[in-house]
């Protein structure tokens, strides 16, 4: 026994369309041939030797860092900082919408994050990998992280937990040691059923050794939904206490442009915001190519621009409260930041940014838009172009111009630059692939309890 109790009789006792054609088809046959029977290989292969080749890019300019240092980026006194931490804010947001698709709409008792929360899961723990180097190498000698934790050695050296770097080491290893418990956990009644359901004696021992030993029997029931209950309260606050620490990094510093108290609920909402947004672009072309309209519906769809509709009126709520904080508040320093960035010249990735994150999102307040596949994917391409820029101004028109016209300078990212953020997203994509190739990409225990207790899937 690998599962818990599954399929209804008919068609009439299933209240969704949709669940009703997942379950004549066979949730578990359906979901289980992804990883074993391999469909589509050829798209696979496509997509993940393209990613491949980013990876080797990623490689070979994290070498070149070694053997140069941080010069060969466009870093420079005053815009000390550029895209590493750019970067690092981005990928952090994108690993988000895992968490709180998973964790916290798990604890809602939303049933609707059955058909997504274990893609959302593993593109959270890829993305938390890509953001982890970007502050490693900023380091200038990333040899020596091991610094930043505080081990016992003889030389007497702590970690200085007054700096920010501290502060993210210890939320983003917190972050995704959580997030991976929490992953592995809900994969257990899988991969017992993928052992059950392999072809060949060598994957039935790897997948048996990954199951650990899983029978299905009702003790292990028992302390399967204990333990990932624990670890969905666990990561639950971890949505906001991580990225509020991202944002702390900025308002601790005493530079205007960084130095205020939204920071750390802004940050939040925008994480979630960018978060949805990957995991629609993601989601729709992938439900399109492996044919999982059965699982991952339009109402699935729907409901996550909803929820991105939100998150996008929260961020824009931070927009005007910085603007009024900066032009009403008295400080010229702050309210020169703002002009800058509105009419300096970074100004048009300024207004770029705000035409991504509040002007094209407002497509979705009509219904069809939103269960439309293409529009979703535009608008969610849209939303993480405008989050990057958002980091970028955040970043870089906060430095870029101190206050004296002599201390003016522009920051131009070089190749490498370049070179490292692509290379980090075709580490993403390869390790997603990866995923898909050797994981069941929807929860098939989940999904066969609500087919057995006849919940409504939206």
């Amino acid at each position: 026994m690998t599962s818990a109790p599954s399929s209804a009789a008919n068609i009439s006792d299933v209240p969704n369309p949709a669940l009703a054609v997942a379950t004549l088809a066979s949730v578990t046959e359906h979901v289980s041939a992804l990883p074993l029977a391999h469909p589509r290989p050829r798209f696979w292969w496509l997509i993940f030797l393209t990613a491949f080749a980013g990876v080797m890019l990623l490689l070979a300019s994290i070498a070149w860092l070694f053997v140069r240092g941080v010069g060969i980026w466009g870093i420079n006194i005053p815009v000390g900082w550029g895209f590493a931490i750019v970067n690092f804010v981005w990928w952090i947001g994108i690993g988000h919408a895992g968490t709180f698709i998973s964790a916290i709409l798990l604890l809602l008792h939303q049933n609707w994050r059955t058909s997504i929360s274990r893609f959302t899961e593993a593109m959270t723990l890829f993305a938390v990998a890509c953001a982890g180097i970007y502050p490693l190498l900023h380091l200038g000698r990333p040899q020596y992280f091991y610094w930043l934790l505080p081990y016992p050695d003889t030389m007497g050296l702590w970690p200085q937990f007054r700096s920010p770097l501290v502060w993210d080491m210890f939320a983003v290893s917190t972050y995704a040691s959580v997030s991976l418990l929490f992953w592995y956990t809900g994969l257990l009644p899988d991969f017992a059923t993928m052992r059950d359901h392999a072809a060949t004696a060598g994957k039935k021992r790897i997948y048996g050794l990954l199951s650990l030993g899983w029978r299905g029997d009702a003790r292990h029931w028992a302390h399967y939904e204990r333990l990932y209950l624990t670890l969905a309260g666990l990561a639950a606050p971890l949505v906001i206490s991580v990225h509020s620490i991202v944002g702390l990094d900025f308002a601790a510093a005493m530079l205007p442009g960084w130095h205020s108290t939204i920071f750390p609920p802004y940050f939040v909402a925008g994480a979630i915001f960018s978060g949805f947004a990957m995991v629609l672009t993601l989601v729709i072309p992938l439900r399109r190519v492996y044919r999982l309209e059965a699982y991952i519906t339009d109402r699935h769809l729907e409901l996550m621009a909803k929820v991105m509709m939100a998150m996008g009126w929260l961020v824009t709520y931070g927009y005007f409260a910085e603007f009024v904080a900066s032009w009403r508040g008295g400080n010229l320093y702050e309210r020169f930041v703002g002009v800058n960035r509105a009419t300096g010249p970074y100004a048009f990735a300024f207004w770029l940014l705000l035409a991504c994150n509040i002007l094209i999102p407002q497509l979705l307040w009509r219904t069809a838009w939103r269960r439309n596949p293409a529009v979703l994917l535009g608008v969610a391409l849209a939303v993480n172009v405008g989050m990057w820029l958002e980091r970028f101004i955040i970043v870089v028109t906060s430095l870029h111009r101190d206050y004296l016209p002599s201390s003016w300078g522009m920051y131009r990212p070089t190749f490498w630059d370049w070179s490292t953020f692509l290379g980090t997203i075709g580490l993403f994509i390869a390790l997603l692939f990866l995923f898909l190739r050797f994981v069941p990409a929807i929860s098939m225990s989940e999904m066969r309890g609500l087919i057995a207790k006849k919940e409504e899937l939206p």
